[in-house]
């Protein structure tokens, strides 16, 4: 196992301990219109989970280190956006997953298994997923794919990486880059630095 396949196990470890709501975002509609939930990494004994893809594809999907879904519209015009997280152990990893959300002329969709929306929201609120999204009237039976309204994404890198990164690039719109030092603090995701840093993912921040 390389450093990085370690490095990388270990920050999704760390991540699996935020809640459903993403670190600094609690507040990010202060309408209340929507609920978050935390899609990945999700408790270690769950394999279906949400994936991103375009619409028709059936193989080729993206499935981000970390990836929360905030449940918004209505049952007639559903949608989610998006807050992911990618770790990065190279400058080329880092190309490649970016092109993953470059923002094209086609749809980027959400398929959420029918298991996974028919689950709890975690260990403490036994409510499942699907009531909670609050955008279906019965417990979906088989996946369900949304459109993607809004994302924002964090790629987090090794720092030698990110400062040869900063130095010469611009970040789109949806991006954010960081060491990813900044997920690994010891106080997790309580840490202020981190959720200060996150407030300005939020949708309206």
């Amino acid at each position: 196992m390389t450093h990085f396949q370690t490095m990388d196990a270990f920050v999704r470890e760390r991540i699996r301990a935020w809640p459903q709501t993403p670190p600094g975002l609690e507040h990010a509609d202060p309408r209340g219109r929507g609920v978050w939930l935390k899609a990945r990494p999700g408790p270690a004994m769950e394999n279906d989970a949400p994936s991103l893809k375009i619409p028709g594809a059936s193989r080729m999907r993206t499935f981000p280190d970390g990836l929360w879904l905030w449940f918004g519209g209505t049952g007639a015009d559903p949608y989610v956006d998006i807050f992911a997280v990618e770790v990065c152990g190279s400058l080329q990893n880092l190309l490649d997953k970016r092109s993953r959300y470059t923002p094209s002329l086609h749809s980027l969709l959400v398929s959420c298994p029918a298991v996974w929306l028919r689950r709890p929201v975690d260990e403490r609120d036994a409510t499942p997923r699907w009531e909670r999204a609050g955008l279906f009237d019965t417990a979906p039976e088989t996946a369900i794919a949304l459109p993607v309204r809004d994302m924002r994404v964090l790629y987090a890198l090794k720092t030698k990486h990110f400062r040869e990164f900063a130095a010469c690039n611009i970040a789109h719109a949806h991006e954010l880059f960081a060491p990813v030092d900044i997920l690994l603090d010891e106080d997790g995701w309580r840490a202020p630095a981190l959720r200060q840093f996150l407030f300005h993912a939020a949708r309206r921040a």
